[in-house]
């Protein structure tokens, strides 16, 4: 008997390609509110329901690895960029080495460790690609970085606010280790598949390293060209509405991107410096709009880009990978992610240990890995598919065990605390030389010494510019009474009086 879903196949001119996509996609917005209730990352539950209607579950079939990673490609450019916008640099600057180190030496040390272990324990049972010391490594530099739409979500999507600067150098981690991890992963399979067996592993070491500072320094260039290129204009060019802004913006990352790639350089690299740079430097019209279409658009595509891999999967012929996934997922989160951030972090004493110790717990694994081993995969590397299948279930893995207990983990290491309630100002925005926005909810003790606005008698420096009554908005003015519950707006800045 045929599955309900076998007629169907993805591809991009089927007749029902819209109706099934919206289906899914309805879905899986769906289960985000099972994953709010029970703790269960929202991107973990997409990858099971793609691997539910997949070719071997409901029988929805997806077979283009191509497709799968020139989408995923896609989809990574929209979350970083959209991370690096909302990245503060004043948050940031106290802890860019520790971030820098860790997105770099950190996964460089990940992937040495990650990579003997698997020779030496692992090997035989990963395939053919086990059999060999560069195999293994190659094996490994799929996995080595944190992925960056993990973090992001449960960071920002749990609302979860850690102590010592954590948060931003954790998403500083997550957000600039993928080119690291990228450029290792197509260094190992072109030295894997095409270079010369008689080539020292010195030379191939010297090479490896040259190109890599290479894609580093170009990607970094051209992300600080195109970022500063780009605050230039939306800071001279004034464009008829916020919507236009969005996507001009939207375009740089691409621009970014693409120039980065075409000199060789790493082009995620180039858009999540570029992006860093639109963010906190230009001054953009309606700013708050813009952030939330990146938002949206970043979380369609960490839906999309879950689904695809979950649907593109093979749970029957993962078996055979199951203990090796187990084991090397195992080491990876016990031995070498503590190893590599203990290291890396060794020069930053003043850095407790219960902040080393939750930063080695967040070494999340998502859709960044699992992409990474679709390019093994694409380039026709022998055993590449037992990777892919082994990258699945360790992601699997990683999202289970430290994904479900990382706010958890956090509070009982006494590092995260309660944030204050967002900043009510009406939908109104602000240029930051005007002052702060800030709302007070009015008391009984507000009103001892009377009523009215005029009673009130704000400190210099403040203004009060609207009320808030219930579901009403009103016009302040010295003689209108106020009562408990209001909510003022106010601004704090200079005054001229």
């Amino acid at each position: 008997m045929p599955l309900p879903l076998s007629a169907f196949s993805i591809n991009l001119i089927s007749d029902d390609l819209l109706l099934v996509a919206s289906i899914l996609v309805f879905f899986a917005i769906m289960t985000t509110k099972i994953g709010s209730r029970f703790g269960v990352p929202s991107l973990l539950l997409f990858l099971v329901l793609g691997m539910a209607v997949g070719a071997d579950g409901l029988g929805l079939h997806f077979e283009d690895y191509e497709l799968a990673e020139t989408i995923g490609h896609f989809a990574m450019t929209i979350i970083l960029f959209t991370g690096g916008l909302q990245t503060s640099i004043s948050d940031i600057k106290p802890i860019r080495k520790q971030g820098i180190l860790l997105s770099t030496l950190g996964v460089f040390l990940t992937c040495l460790l990650t990579g003997g272990f698997i020779y030496l324990v692992a090997g035989k049972t990963v395939g053919a690609l086990g059999s060999s010391l560069m195999g293994c490594f190659l094996v490994a530099a799929v996995m080595a970085s944190t992925d960056s739409a993990t973090v992001f979500s449960l960071l920002h999507g749990k609302r979860l606010h850690l102590r010592h600067d954590l948060g931003p150098m954790l998403e500083l981690e997550s957000g600039s280790n993928d080119p690291m991890a990228y450029v290792l992963t197509i260094l190992l399979v072109s030295f894997f598949s095409k270079a010369d067996p008689e080539t020292s592993a010195a030379a191939l070491t010297i090479a490896g390293v040259l190109i890599l500072a290479l894609q580093l320094a170009i990607g970094y260039g051209v992300g600080v060209g195109v970022g500063h290129l780009t605050v230039w204009i939306i800071n001279k060019v004034k464009l008829p509405g916020t919507s236009l802004y969005s996507i001009l913006i939207l375009s740089t990352a691409f621009l970014a991107s693409g120039l980065a790639s075409i000199l060789s350089g790493n082009g995620l690299l180039a858009l999540y410096v570029a992006a860093i740079i639109i963010g906190n430097k230009a001054s953009i019209p309606g700013k708050k709009d813009v952030l939330k279409f990146f938002d949206g658009m970043t979380w369609l595509m960490q839906l999309l880009m879950f689904l695809m891999l979950g649907l593109l999967a093979r749970p029957t012929q993962m078996p055979s990978m199951l203990v090796p996934a187990i084991l090397v997922g195992l080491f990876m989160i016990f031995v070498a992610r503590p190893v590599s951030v203990f290291a890396c972090l060794l020069p930053f004493r003043k850095l407790p240990f219960k902040a080393k110790v939750l930063t080695s717990w967040v070494g999340l694994k998502g859709a960044g890995p699992i992409l990474f081993a679709l390019y093994p995969v694409v380039q026709g590397v022998e055993g590449a598919s037992d990777i892919f299948n082994m990258v699945f279930l360790i992601t699997l893995l990683s999202l289970l065990i430290q994904g479900m207990t990382l706010t958890p983990v956090a509070k009982w290491l006494g590092l995260s605390y309660e944030e204050d309630p967002p900043v009510e100002t009406f939908g109104l925005e602000l240029p930051e030389e005007m002052g702060m926005l800030r709302d007070h909810t009015v008391t009984e003790e507000d009103l001892q010494n009377g009523r009215t606005v005029r009673d009130m008698s704000f400190p210099h420096g403040i203004r009060l510019v609207m009320i808030k009554r219930e579901e009403r908005f009103l016009v302040p003015h010295g003689s209108m009474e106020l009562l408990p519950g209001d909510h003022l707006m106010i601004i704090i800045g200079d005054s001229d009086d």
